[in-house]
C-alpha cells in the first residue's frame, strides 16, 4: 500500500538532535505559520527511500499568506542521518487486455463452464452419428444427426428467447445444462429408439440458443458494457473455434476406447459440471425485465420485432449474419474440393481446419495488440473485405494456396470483435438478453442454410466455381451492409429515427 505522505510515519519517539536541527516543512500552507510552528521539530513523513544530497540542502520554502506553494519548488521530505533506505513498493500494475477478463474470477467460472459444455456438444455430436449409424446403417440419417444440431436454433431461438430476459440470469444457465445432461441421459437408455434420439439432439439444440444468448447477456454483468465485455466474448469465440479442432480428435480418441453411448455418458459429465460452475461460481442477479403479464411465446415474438424493427440494430445483427453465410461455403465443400485436385484424404484436414486456424490467430492478435478505438475503426474495412480471398478458387488453386486464402478467410472474421461493442451499446439493457439469443440463433441458422445453398450449387456448377462465387457475392451483399451501418451510425439518423427508436426503447420494457 503507498504510504501516506501528508502524515507522520511514527509520533511515537522523542526527536532527536538531527531533528531538531531540520528546516521544518508546513503540512499545511493556507494559513501563516506561528512561532510554535516554526520551531517544532520536523517528523519525516516517508523513511522508505535514501537521503539524496538535494534533500540535504533543500531550503525550507517560505509561506507568504495568501500566496499558493508553486508545486514545482515544494521541497521534497527530509530524511534524519543515519535511517537505512528501504526501497520505495511499486504498486503492481493492473492487468490488461485478456488478463484483466481472466481477474474476474466470476468470468473464469463461466469461461470454464463454457469449455466444458462446447466439448460436451461436439463429443456428444459425433458419438451419436457413430451410434445412429450403428443402430440403423444408413448415411443419410447419421447426416441427418449433424443437421439437427443448426435447425431448431431459429425456433428455440425465436420461440424461447424472452426466456433470457424474464428470469434471472443464473437460473436460466444453470436449468439449461441440467436440461441438457437429462437428454443426454435418456439417450444412453438402450430402449431408446432412433426417433427417440434424434428428437432429443433437436431439443439440445433447441435450448442452446437460450443459453448462449443468456450467456452473452450475463457477461456484460460480469464484466460491464465496455473492453472487458468485448475481450471476454472473444475469448470465448476463441474457445468455441478452437473446441472444433480439438473436440473432434478428443471425440475420435473415445470412441477408440469407448462405445458411443459411453462416450455420451461423458458428455452428460460435462453438462453437469457445467451447471456447478455456474450456480457456486457466479452470483446471483435479478431477471432483465420480469414477468409482463404476457405468455413467454407473445412476449419473445414482441422482443423479436422490436429488435428487428430498430434500423441500427437489425443493420448490426445481419453483419453478424450475412458473412459466415458466405464463408462457410469452401468448408461445406472442402471433400468435393479435395477429390477435383486429387490431394489425399489427409489434406481434407487441412482445408478444414485453416480457417479456424486464421480466425483464432486474427482475434488474439486484434483483442490483444489494437485499443479499443482502433478496434472500432478496422469494423466495416475488415468486413467489407473478408471474403475476397476466397475469390483466388477462381484459378482452381492446389492446396496450398486454397490453405492459405482459407486462412486468411478466417482472419476476415476479426471484424466481429469491433462488432460486439457496437451491438451491446444499440440494444437497451431490457432486451439484451432476447437480442443475444436472437443473435446466435440466426448465426447458426444462415450458416446451416448457407452450407446447403453451396451444396445445391455445387450439383449444378465445378466447386471452385462455387466458392469463388460465394465470395464475390457475399462481398457484395456485405458492401451495401456497410453502407446500412455507417448510414445508421448515432449521429448519422434522422432526428425522427432517433425518437422512433427512443419510443421503441421505452415501450420495450
Amino acid at each position: 500500500m503507498p504510504n501516506d505522505r501528508s502524515a507522520p510515519a511514527d509520533t511515537s519517539r522523542t526527536p532527536t538532535a538531527p531533528d531538531a536541527v531540520a528546516p521544518a516543512v508546513p503540512a499545511d500552507t493556507s494559513r501563516t505559520p506561528t512561532a510554535p510552528d516554526a520551531v517544532a521539530p520536523a517528523v519525516p513523513a516517508d523513511t522508505s527511500r535514501t537521503p539524496t544530497a538535494s534533500d540535504a540542502v533543500a531550503p525550507a520554502v517560505p509561506v507568504v499568506p495568501g500566496a499558493p506553494t508553486p508545486a514545482a519548488v515544494t521541497p521534497a521530505p527530509v530524511h534524519p542521518p543515519g535511517v537505512a533506505a528501504v526501497p520505495e513498493a511499486v504498486a503492481p500494475a493492473a492487468p490488461r487486455g485478456y488478463r484483466a477478463v481472466f481477474a474476474v474470477a466470476e468470468f473464469r467460472a463461466v469461461f470454464a463452464a463454457h469449455l466444458f459444455s462446447l466439448l460436451g456438444v461436439v463429443v456428444s455430436e459425433l458419438a451419436l452419428t457413430v451410434l445412429v449409424y450403428d443402430l440403423t446403417g444408413s448415411p443419410l440419417l447419421s447426416a441427418l444427426t449433424f443437421a439437427l444440431g443448426l435447425l431448431p436454433y431459429l425456433i428455440g431461438g425465436t420461440l424461447f428467447a424472452g426466456v433470457a430476459d424474464r428470469y434471472p440470469a443464473r437460473r436460466v444457465l444453470v436449468v439449461c445444462d441440467l436440461l441438457c445432461a437429462a437428454c443426454v441421459a435418456v439417450m444412453l437408455v438402450p430402449a431408446t429408439p432412433v426417433a427417440g434420439l434424434l428428437a432429443l439432439r433437436c431439443l439440445v439444440a433447441a435450448i442452446a440458443p437460450v443459453f448462449t444468448g443468456t450467456r452473452m447477456a450475463a457477461l456484460t454483468d460480469i464484466l460491464g458494457e465496455g473492453d472487458l465485455y468485448v475481450l471476454g466474448r472473444s475469448l470465448l469465440r476463441i474457445v468455441s473455434q478452437s473446441a472444433m479442432l480439438i473436440g473432434f480428435g478428443a471425440g475420435g480418441v473415445l470412441l477408440t476406447v469407448l462405445s458411443p453411448r459411453g462416450a455420451i455418458t461423458v458428455t452428460a459429465v460435462t453438462f453437469l459440471a457445467s451447471a456447478a460452475l455456474l450456480r457456486f461460481g457466479t452470483r446471483a442477479r435479478p431477471a432483465r425485465s420480469g414477468d409482463g403479464g404476457g405468455t413467454l411465446l407473445k412476449e419473445s415474438l414482441a422482443g423479436a420485432r422490436l429488435i428487428l424493427g430498430d434500423r441500427r440494430v437489425r443493420a448490426l445483427m445481419l453483419l453478424f449474419w450475412v458473412p459466415p453465410m458466405f464463408v462457410v461455403a469452401p468448408e461445406a465443400l472442402a471433400a468435393p474440393y479435395a477429390d477435383a485436385i486429387g490431394v489425399p484424404s489427409a489434406a481434407l484436414g487441412l482445408l478444414l481446419c485453416s480457417m479456424a486456424v486464421g480466425h483464432i490467430g486474427a482475434e488474439l492478435f486484434v483483442g490483444s495488440a489494437l485499443s479499443p478505438r482502433n478496434r472500432s475503426r478496422i469494423v466495416l474495412p475488415v468486413a467489407a473485405v473478408g471474403l475476397l480471398p476466397l475469390v483466388v478458387y477462381a484459378v482452381r488453386p492446389g492446396l496450398p494456396l486454397a490453405v492459405a486464402a482459407l486462412a486468411l478467410a478466417g482472419a476476415g472474421a476479426a471484424y466481429v470483435i469491433g462488432l460486439d461493442q457496437w451491438f451491446v451499446d444499440a440494444v437497451p439493457e431490457e432486451l439484451r438478453g432476447r437480442a443475444m439469443t436472437l443473435l446466435t440463433a440466426g448465426l447458426m441458422t444462415v450458416q446451416g442454410l448457407g452450407m446447403a445453398l453451396a451444396g445445391l450449387a455445387a450439383e449444378f456448377f465445378p466447386v471452385h466455381q462455387v466458392v469463388a462465387g460465394s465470395g464475390i457475392l457475399g462481398t457484395v451483399c456485405t458492401l451495401l451492409l456497410v453502407a446500412e451501418v455507417r448510414a445508421t451510425a448515432p449521429g448519422r439518423m434522422s432526428d425522427t429515427e432517433g425518437r422512433d427508436r427512443a419510443d421503441r426503447h421505452v415501450t420495450s420494457g
